[in-house]
């Protein structure tokens, strides 16, 4: 099974499962109703590091942002390095805030 990525909006986090369960997860808050994701913390479980599930997670959790037409702002040092390293995503950060984030 190919690892699968969710918004579970209950808990405010995109979760990544792979056959053995839940390898990690992205936080996040909602912003100016809806219109932004702030992302504050990602985690990926010890068992599951190394795997690649942490790029997957966040390719995924951005894709779905783009796709509800909301910017992001990457507060979690992961998704804020990972943009950093993907620049097509760059354009998710609002112009005025990717200074802040060193973007």
């Amino acid at each position: 099974m190919e690892p699968q990525v969710r918004d579970n909006t209950e808990q405010s986090r995109f979760e990544i499962s792979t056959e053995a369960g839940l390898a990690g997860f992205a936080e996040y808050q909602l912003r100016d109703g809806g219109r932004t994701v702030a992302f504050v913390h990602t985690v990926i479980e010890p068992a599951f590091e190394g795997q690649g599930l942490a790029g997957k997670l966040a390719r995924a959790a951005l894709d779905t942002v783009r796709e509800r037409g909301a910017s992001v702002l990457p507060y979690c040092p992961f998704i804020r390095g990972w943009i950093a390293k993907h620049p097509e995503y760059t354009d998710l950060v609002p112009a005025d805030k990717r200074a802040k984030f060193e973007l």
